[in-house]
């Protein structure tokens, strides 16, 4: 009898450890980086949750967590390897379910149903409650996220963004994977901790060479930023499957938009705040077009597993094998 309950407990403990902890707090639906700067208490509630794992075998105790940020179509089978990945090193993660919390299965094509602005504060959130949980420890958590999630892990360490949601809370690390880098910041000043951004030399969906224009403006501010650009590489190119087209997507390659230290982007030629779910619209119009490309590169996929585990090995693990 006392065997067989030993039995269950394990097959329980195994089921819940997939299953993960379920972790609800309390963030708003911020549209902007401007309503995060310059309005943020009145902006309306909105009830998020993440699902927190840990690493097998490992005593869960004072542990290095990296927080996951999905991109556009919500979570996909790659991201979560990455997150597995983390976890087969000892390190606890948390994937954020800003999508799920908000009824919303994919924002292509539109980006207004839930924005990098909500994202972040959704990040902040979870990094608050996370804070006083004895398992985790808050001196060794990083973020990172893919596309619209990208934005997130990248913006996330921008300045006037944090201090205007946390005086205290900050991640160790930044690990942002393929994000939308079309701003020219009119204030470059970010968190004082290393930023890296991955990136396909082919990316039409967010444009390489606007991520690399962004580091160097942000490498001659004196941010700890680097940029890795994958050749032959698509948008997504850390999938599976082959690339395709996505019909309904935006390709912005030729979109460049100036943002205020406000958080307000400006329209082209307009200099009108994109604050607004129509004004947006309204601006990708005039800049962009539809049906980028977005797959699988074996190599680039496979370097940036690597590289991603040795990032967070050396910032989270003090280590540059992580094994």
């Amino acid at each position: 009898m006392k065997f067989s309950l030993i039995i269950t407990f394990l097959i329980t403990a195994s089921f819940a450890q997939q299953k993960g902890e379920r972790i609800e707090f309390t963030s708003s639906n911020p549209f902007s980086f401007y309503h995060v700067i310059t309005d943020l208490e009145n902006q309306e509630p909105q009830e998020v949750y993440g699902i927190l794992r840990f690493p097998e075998g490992v005593e869960q105790k004072h542990l290095p967590m990296v927080i996951g940020v999905a991109g556009s179509l919500a979570w996909s089978n790659h991201h979560l390897e990455y997150l597995k990945m983390y976890r087969d090193m000892g390190m606890a993660t948390f994937e954020l379910k800003s999508f799920a919390s908000r009824d919303i299965t994919s924002t292509v094509g539109t980006q207004v149903e839930v924005t990098s602005a909500m994202m972040i504060l959704d990040a902040y959130k979870a990094l608050a409650v996370l804070a006083n949980d004895p398992r985790i420890d808050l001196n060794r958590v990083a973020i990172t996220g893919w596309s619209l999630g990208g934005s997130v892990a990248l913006f996330s360490a921008w300045q006037p963004l944090k201090n205007a949601i946390t005086s205290h809370l900050s991640f160790k690390a930044h690990l942002s994977i393929y994000p939308p880098c079309i701003t020219d910041l009119e204030v470059v000043e970010f968190s004082d901790v290393p930023i890296h951004i991955l990136i396909g030399e082919l990316d039409n969906w967010v444009p390489a060479a606007a991520c690399e224009d962004l580091v160097a403006d942000m490498k001659a501010a004196g941010a700890e930023a680097n940029v890795t650009v994958y050749p032959n590489a698509h948008h997504s190119f850390d999938r599976l499957k082959p690339p395709e087209v996505m019909d309904k997507g935006y390709i912005l390659t030729d979109c460049q938009f100036r943002m205020r230290a406000d958080g307000a982007i400006l329209m082209n030629f307009f200099d009108i705040p994109m604050i607004t779910p129509l004004r947006q619209k309204i601006a990708l119009a005039f800049c962009a077009n539809r049906g980028p490309t977005f797959g699988g590169n074996p190599e680039a996929r496979d370097a940036a597993f690597e590289f991603s585990r040795q990032f967070m090995a050396e910032n989270l693990l003090g280590s540059t094998t992580g094994k």
